[in-house]
């Protein structure tokens, strides 16, 4: 890994994060939106959720190289009232570029101690079946609990099953 730098990220980081949504999307990233994604829409998704970062309600981290956004990952902290002992691991991006040099495994290892910080004892997330994350995770420790088939479309708008993955912090 190159001379990286991870951070909190901030509203002043939106138009990097947009750029980085709208690229995943485009590289055919199942983050939850359709190709081709708009700038606006990009953008309202990052001030929404740094607006709930800001509330305290999740973190969201990027990976630096220089002034150039690399990746992203959020840890969603706002959960019901029955279940504060447990976070969940969302929006994990990482340019094209930039896969496969331990950038999103350093994320990854970052939400979790922020997790730990915050005495959460149980991360959750999900990934796609085609071309989701699910090597990284399953290294990084995360056991499958099973797939969903034909849980979203993919941005393209082919039908694709989704894994859910947990691992116990701690």
């Amino acid at each position: 890994m190159t001379d990286i730098r991870i951070a909190p990220l901030s509203a002043q980081d939106i138009d990097p994060l947009a750029d980085l949504l709208i690229e995943t999307v485009a590289a055919g990233g199942s983050v939850s939106f359709m190709h081709p994604l708009p700038p606006a829409e990009a953008h309202a998704f990052w001030q929404g959720s740094l607006d709930v970062a800001a509330r305290g309600g999740r973190v969201v981290y990027g990976a630096w190289d220089g002034d150039q956004l690399v990746s992203t990952v959020t840890l969603l902290l706002d959960c019901p009232p029955n279940q504060p002992h447990r976070a969940e691991i969302a929006k994990m991006m990482t340019r094209v570029q930039w896969r496969g040099r331990g950038i999103a495994t350093t994320l990854l290892h970052t939400a979790e101690a922020e997790a730990i910080r915050r005495g959460r004892t149980l991360l959750v997330l999900d990934t796609s079946v085609d071309g989701g994350a699910s090597r990284l995770y399953e290294g990084a420790g995360y056991t499958l609990v099973g797939e969903i088939p034909d849980y979203a479309l993919t941005p393209d708008g082919r039908l694709n099953g989704t894994l859910i993955y947990y691992k116990r912090l701690g």
